[in-house]
């Protein structure tokens, strides 16, 4: 998927921070992987669950106590 274009819809982001968790898991046992790529995909995972969990935020309402 291409960073410029991020996924519209939840289920697209989530799918790809999956794959994105398998692919460091899988380059993580492989100790000839390149660690700066490892570093990077981790990066994404991170944003792609912020970007999750704000599309989560933003889908519950608010409620005054």
């Amino acid at each position: 998927m291409n960073d410029d274009e991020p996924p519209l819809n939840l289920d697209a982001l989530k799918s790809e921070h999956r794959e994105l968790d398998e692919r460091i898991k899988v380059m993580i046992a492989d100790p000839e992987s390149d660690q700066l790529e490892v570093a990077r995909m981790k990066k994404r995972k991170l944003r792609l669950k912020d970007q999750i969990q704000q599309m989560l935020d933003s889908q519950t309402p608010d409620l005054i106590a």
